[in-house]
Formats: structure tokens, C-alpha cells, sequence
């Protein structure tokens, strides 16, 4: 790949969020949208080798993309009112006819319907590039769409990444992540879902939706369910930078900060999480020195402005805010020991009343085992522990067999984490799962709860 390709794509990685989001306000078509500012790309792909890299990269693609938005409202235009000229044809009286009108509707060139009259060529205009984008993020999430095609539009039309880059980031096939895509527009030009920002009661509820995939996204680089690496620092970035994204657009939302509070604090860990070999180093075990402490101040920031925006509201800490809040406990804590379990058992009891499930009770029960002993948090595991939910869930066996080790019933927990490994979804952490088995059949103290962090507790 030569220099300007890779100056292409890097511009192509930062503007066509903006780009996207611009065309599809006026062609009202998201697929459409993002053929047009394809398009723009792949002229900077054959000019910018021979012609040089423009001084404004992403003017230069803006200004070719709106071009052809032009071509292509003009085409529309004439062929609308050509339309228009033999409806008003075929509604004129003939004789022995009653009259009566007939309506020929329009489409764009992706095959959406387009939404009332298209838009006069004069009118491609910039509105604030913060409502477009913004709009763009909720068509992405729209709640008409499944989990796993908000997720890969999202990271296409919003985060730039390509076909190959999702498909590599979540373990799956290139065709299948296209599928997705393709399906979603489809979905979204067949459902008529306007490219546009709601009304603020109708904005608040589509918020969630549009929080949980980004940390959807986030978990999966933190935490991955699949595949030999435990942790792809770089989806967990991906997830970061549009979390930023959304809290420039909705900086009044306490939960949007919450968010990025929660994953800046979870990701200042990064460096000290893994070995040498990728292997998972617990949260006890890590050198804290390695921690970045840049993002633990940012974390912490985020935190604040996400306290005091619900405070001003009057709204109580919605379960982002609340799972920051115990990274922070976490994060300010200069040694394992100075840890203050107490409030982190209180923070997971909040989290548990406004956001139950089975993965924050988990969470509870290990901070529990720390405030009040071991024979405490495995009533809080007892609680669970026939929820179909956690059938097949590794996390349940590690914490259960981390507190009989504790207990001193090495047997029980040997048993219990041999299973659990069995149910891990990455080698690394069978590995650890299946050591600390062997460990506590020798009746050996391998220190296993030392810092088990089941994380995230948020969804999956």
C-alpha cells in the first residue's frame, strides 16, 4: 500500500461518518448515501496518486461526494416531473370517464422510497454537521433493526471501518458481516425510517438502544467472547472513539458521559491485563504502575459530568454511571488492599435494582465475598445459580469455585472450575480456569479469587 492509499483511507476512516450522515439527510436513503460518498472515495483513490493529497482531504471529498448528490437530485427531479406531467395525462377527464387522480411515487436510485418531494439541488447544503451525524448514529441503532446488524452498521456507517475489518473484529466470515449490511439498509428503506433527529421524548428513548451497542462493541474488545485472544484492544478503541462521538452530539444525556466514563476507566487497564503470552492477569495481580493514568483522569471527568448533569436533572445514576462509579472505586484505589468493597457492594446493589441480571449479581457476589467473606457471596451465587441464563456461562463456575477455594473445599471447587473451563471462550482463559482446577485438587492455595474481576457486567 502506498503512502497516499493509506492517507485515502485514513481520511476516508475520519470524514465519512460526517459524509454519510450529510448525504443521507438529503437523499434520505442510507444505502444511497453511502454508495454516493463511496464514490467520492474512490475518485480520491485514482486522482490523489496522480494530482497530489488536496490541503483539505476531507473538503475535497465532501465537495466531489455533494457533486454527485447533484447529478443524482437532478435525475430525480426530471424524472419526477416527468411523472408528474403523465399522471396529470392519465388524470384528465376522457370521455365517459368520472376524472380522479393518480399518484406516482418516487424512488431514489438505491431503491428506497424517498420521503416527500426531493429536495432541489440548491438545498445540499451543510446543516449543523452535529444533527446530521447524530441522526445517522440512530438510523445505525434503529430499533427496527437486530442486535447484530445495529452493531455492524454502526461500526460501517459511523466508525468507518470496512467489511473486513468488522468481520475480523467479531470472528465471523466477511460475506456474513455484508449480509448484515445489506440487510439493514434494506430493512431500513423498506420500513420508510427518516434520517432525521426525533423530538426530545422520542430522542431519550432511542438512547439506550444506541448506548448499548456502542458498549456492546466495547465488551467484545475488552472481553472477547470467542476466538484465541482474550482481549482486541483495537474494537475496544473503535468503541471509545464513538462513545466521544456521542457525547459531543447529546452532551446534556448524564448516561452518554456515564458511558464513556465506564469504558475510558475499564480500558486504562489495558497494558497490565495480559501477560506476556496474552494470558489474563487478574485484577489483584496487576501492576498498577501500567495502568494509564490519562485515562483515568479523563474516566474520572466523564464520571463527574455524568453526576452532576443526573443531579441537575434530578435523575438517579442510570447503570453506566453506576458500573463508572465502581471503576472508579477500582481506579482510585492505590493498591488491592486499599480497595473499598463496601461501596463497591453498594454500587452493585443500586446496579442490581435498576438493571438486574444474572452477570451483575455475579459481579456482587465477588465484591461481597470481599466485604463479608466467602460464605456470604455463595448465598448471593445460591440465588442464581438456576437461571437458565448462566446454563452456559463459564463466569458462574469461576466465581463459585474462586469462594469454595477460599472455603477450603478443594474438591468442590477443583470439580466446579474444570467445568468452567470447559465452557470458556477463549484458550487463555480455559488455561487459567483449568491451572487453577489442578491447583486446588493438589489442595494447593493457588490464590484463585485473588482479584477476579467478571467483567463487564453490562449487557453482552
Amino acid at each position: 500500500m502506498t503512502d497516499v492509499s493509506r492517507t485515502v483511507e485514513a481520511v476516508w476512516r475520519i470524514e465519512s461518518p460526517r459524509l454519510v450522515a450529510g448525504l443521507a439527510r438529503t437523499l434520505r436513503d442510507v444505502g444511497l448515501a453511502e454508495e454516493v460518498a463511496q464514490e467520492a472515495f474512490v475518485a480520491a483513490l485514482e486522482q490523489w496518486p496522480e494530482q497530489g493529497v488536496p490541503d483539505s482531504p476531507g473538503a475535497w471529498l465532501t465537495t466531489v461526494a455533494r457533486r454527485r448528490a447533484v447529478d443524482l437530485v437532478r435525475r430525480e427531479r426530471t424524472r419526477d416531473e416527468k411523472y408528474a406531467r403523465l399522471a396529470a395525462d392519465l388524470a384528465a377527464p376522457s370521455p365517459g370517464s368520472s376524472g380522479g387522480t393518480t399518484t406516482v411515487p418516487h424512488r431514489g436510485d438505491g431503491g428506497a422510497v424517498l420521503v416527500g418531494s426531493v429536495p432541489a439541488p440548491d438545498a445540499i447544503v451543510d446543516d449543523p454537521v452535529g444533527d446530521d451525524l447524530l441522526a445517522l448514529v440512530l438510523v445505525a441503532c434503529h430499533p427496527v433493526l437486530p442486535r447484530e446488524s445495529r452493531v455492524a452498521l454502526t461500526l460501517r456507517l459511523v466508525g468507518g471501518l470496512t467489511t473486513d475489518e468488522i468481520a475480523r473484529a467479531f470472528l465471523v466470515p466477511s460475506a456474513t458481516v455484508g449480509q448484515r449490511i445489506s440487510r439493514a439498509k434494506r430493512t431500513l428503506a423498506e420500513a420508510n425510517v427518516p434520517v432525521d433527529v426525533p423530538q426530545t421524548d422520542e430522542l431519550a428513548a432511542r438512547v439506550p438502544a444506541v448506548l448499548e451497542v456502542v458498549y456492546l462493541v466495547f465488551t467484545e474488545g475488552y472481553a472477547a467472547t470467542s476466538g484465541d485472544t482474550w482481549v482486541r484492544r483495537e474494537l475496544a478503541e473503535d468503541a471509545m472513539r464513538l462513545g466521544r462521538v456521542l457525547a459531543g452530539l447529546l452532551p446534556g444525556e448524564p448516561e452518554v458521559h456515564g458511558l464513556v466514563a465506564l469504558m475510558e476507566l475499564q480500558a486504562s487497564r489495558f497494558a497490565a491485563r495480559t501477560g506476556p503470552d496474552g494470558e489474563p492477569v487478574l485484577l489483584e495481580d496487576q501492576d498498577r504502575s501500567r495502568w494509564d493514568r490519562l485515562l483515568v483522569r479523563h474516566g474520572l471527568a466523564a464520571l463527574d459530568r455524568a453526576l452532576a448533569l443526573g443531579t441537575r436533572a434530578g435523575k438517579a445514576l442510570g447503570p453506566y454511571s453506576l458500573q463508572a462509579a465502581i471503576a472508579a472505586c477500582h481506579a482510585r484505589a492505590a493498591t488491592w488492599a486499599d480497595t473499598d468493597w463496601d461501596a463497591i457492594v453498594a454500587l452493585y446493589d443500586a446496579l442490581a435494582s435498576v438493571a438486574p441480571s444474572p452477570v451483575v449479581e455475579l459481579n456482587r457476589a465477588v465484591a461481597v465475598g470481599y466485604a463479608d467473606g466467602p460464605e456470604a457471596a455463595l448465598l448471593v451465587l445460591d440465588a442464581v445459580a438456576d437461571d437458565p441464563r448462566l446454563a452456559r456461562h463459564h463466569l458462574y463456575g469461576a466465581v463459585r469455585g474462586d469462594l469454595l477455594t477460599r472455603l477450603g473445599r478443594h474438591a468442590e471447587a477443583a470439580d466446579v472450575l474444570e467445568r468452567a473451563a470447559g465452557l470458556a471462550p477463549t484458550r487463555h482463559e480455559r488455561q487459567l480456569l483449568l491451572e487453577r482446577s489442578a491447583a486446588a485438587s493438589s489442595s494447593a492455595d493457588p490464590h484463585p479469587a485473588r482479584g477476579r474481576e467478571v467483567e463487564p457486567p453490562g449487557p453482552r
